[in-house]
């Protein structure tokens, strides 16, 4: 059986194993024609400002994406409806895998899981070009999971990738020694959303890499747009305070799901930090439009593995 084919929700024991990972990139200013206000930045009425037409504006090129971008192919015009297009980079895919480990397994685990994405690291160019984004261990939450996040060069790369691996005996073998060291996992691909490309790989020069927070939302079926739309201009408040490190939503796998990933030095600092963009009045109207979309929310805090690209 094939360890890296599995793209859909945790399955106990065999079957694939695979990569995860990605580079971050920047941020978008604001443009001088939006409108500024307290609550924070809303786009103009102009075509060539206004999202839901499309338009080149801070709003229309983050949203919906540029006119350049559309001629590029990387998103549709918004006539399409497909909300993937609308709302996703288009670039790449990435694919989450999360891991459960055995409690006593973990060391067993993490020196396995180790040799397996520092040969990934190590040997991409042989398997399609995949880059691992990080790799993390849950440490509030559920306790004894593992994260990975691979980077693909779109749906192309991810077939390339796993026929290269399934090829690769040595690969092959080092997956096999995970297998017996957890209970159960579960993978999923994700598309980064288009306003908020994953930061590159990076030391932040925290202690031990600081920690990050993965905010996990399971949306109502058909609100992602709305989701991104509320989201996206109440960002705008929170990067005065932190700049985040990645935002994905699923495609395969579990659906509705929307994942955010920030970075702390601690938690005293998340928590400083947290309370400096409820200051902002337009993060409160954030929150509040959001948790109408929400089925349910979770906040996990994670530590990266000493592999991982970034810390």
């Amino acid at each position: 059986m094939s360890f890296l084919t599995l793209r859909t929700a945790s399955r106990t024991v065999p079957r694939a194993f695979a990569p995860l990972s990605a580079n971050l990139h920047t941020s978008t200013s604001v443009s001088a024609s939006n409108k500024v206000t307290p609550g924070g930045v809303t786009g103009d009425s102009d075509p060539e400002t206004d999202p839901k037409k499309g338009g080149d504006g801070f709003f229309g090129s983050l949203l919906y994406g540029s006119k350049d971008a559309k001629a590029a192919g990387l998103v549709e015009p918004s006539n399409e409806k497909h909300h993937s297009k609308l709302v996703g980079r288009g670039k790449y895919v990435h694919e989450k895998i999360t891991h459960s480990v055995i409690p006593s397994k973990r060391e067993e685990y993490l020196a396995a899981a180790e040799k397996y994405f520092k040969e990934l690291i190590d040997h991409n160019g042989e398997f399609g070009r995949v880059k691992l984004t990080g790799s993390w261990e849950s440490v509030i939450g559920t306790v004894g999971e593992f994260t990975h996040i691979l980077e693909y060069e779109g749906y192309k790369g991810y077939d390339e990738t796993n026929r290269a691996l399934k090829k690769s005996q040595e690969m092959q073998s080092l997956q096999s020694s995970i297998l017996p060291l957890i209970s159960s996992r579960q993978h999923q691909i994700v598309s980064e959303f288009s306003f908020w490309p994953s930061s590159p790989p990076h030391d932040s020069g925290f202690p031990d890499g600081g920690i990050f927070e993965m905010r996990t939302y399971q949306l109502q079926p058909g609100k992602l747009l709305d989701w991104e739309y509320a989201w996206r201009r109440g960002l705008e408040a929170r990067k005065r305070f932190v700049q985040p490190v990645g935002a994905f939503f699923s495609q395969v796998g579990q659906l509705h799901e929307v994942h955010h990933i920030w970075q702390y030095p601690d938690m005293e600092t998340r928590k400083h930090t947290r309370d400096q963009a409820w200051s902002v009045g337009s993060w409160s109207d954030t929150v509040q439009e959001t948790v109408k979309l929400a089925q349910s929310m979770k906040s996990t805090i994670m530590v990266p593995c000493s592999w991982s690209p970034l810390k």
